[in-house]
């Protein structure tokens, strides 16, 4: 992701999380902070049909978004996006990758289980509307 493709991911934040969306500044802010986050993007025709970015400040690394369009859900995007940010984490040194996910959201959580990832903590009514977030993890590294 570039500070060019930024409107364009961001109108899409909007349109899918109309209810707890990142404000414009955040994706600029995160953007700027190379030593700790990487942002990608997934196209499609030309346009931008997916997102996600990660954060690592290890042993920890957590993914701070992951998100396709509608219209192009169940073509791997998501899986391959994910994919990108597992290899990431791997490749920065991260032991542990979590994230959240909405309670309400089953296609998420199962391609998370899918990659391994396990339901460690619920925060009770933590999104808009009270909805619980699922915490999972996915360990990369033996602790010992």
């Amino acid at each position: 992701m570039t500070a060019a493709d930024i409107p364009v991911v961001h109108a899409l934040e909007e349109r899918l999380f109309p209810e707890d969306a990142w404000p414009l500044s955040m994706f600029h802010d995160e953007l700027g902070q190379t030593d700790t986050r990487r942002y990608w993007v997934a196209e499609a025709g030309g346009e931008i049909v997916g997102y996600c970015g990660l954060m690592c400040v290890l042993p920890l690394a957590d993914v701070q978004t992951i998100a396709v369009v509608p219209e192009h859900e169940g073509r791997g995007i998501g899986s391959a996006l994910l994919a990108g940010l597992v290899a990431e984490a791997r490749a920065r040194g991260a032991g542990d990758v979590l994230l959240e996910v909405r309670a309400d959201n089953p296609r998420a959580q199962e391609l998370y289980t899918r990659f391994g990832f396990e339901h460690i903590h619920t925060r009770r009514g933590y999104y808009p509307g009270g909805t619980d977030a699922l915490i999972m993890r996915l360990t990369l590294a033996d602790p010992t």
